[in-house]
C-alpha cells in the first residue's frame, strides 16, 4: 500500500517534499494514460451543434476534466486513427 501524500501549507513545503524519494507514494492502480498535444493549433474551425449535443459534449468533457474543445478535437483524432487502422 502506498503512503498518502500530505497537505502542504506553503510552496516551500511542497518543494522540500519533492526532493525526497517518492516511490513509496506511487500506486500503479492510480496511474492514468495521458496524451500530449505537441503540434500548435493554428487553424480555427466553426461547427454548429444542436443544444442537446453541445450540452452532452460539455458534460462529458467536464467529467473527464478537459475543455469541450479538446474533447471534440480528441474525438475527431480518434475517429481518424480508427479509420486509418481499418484501411491498412
Amino acid at each position: 500500500m502506498s503512503k498518502k501524500i500530505p497537505r502542504f501549507r506553503t510552496d516551500e513545503e511542497a518543494a522540500r517534499f519533492l526532493e525526497q524519494e517518492l516511490t513509496d507514494y506511487l500506486d500503479p492502480k492510480n496511474f492514468v494514460p495521458v496524451t500530449f498535444e505537441l503540434l500548435p493549433k493554428t487553424k480555427q474551425v466553426n461547427l454548429r451543434f444542436s443544444t442537446a449535443l453541445l450540452d452532452a459534449v460539455r458534460e462529458q468533457a467536464k467529467q473527464e476534466g478537459i475543455s469541450y474543445q479538446k474533447f471534440v478535437r480528441r474525438a475527431v483524432e480518434e475517429s481518424l486513427n480508427k479509420s486509418n487502422a481499418k484501411s491498412q
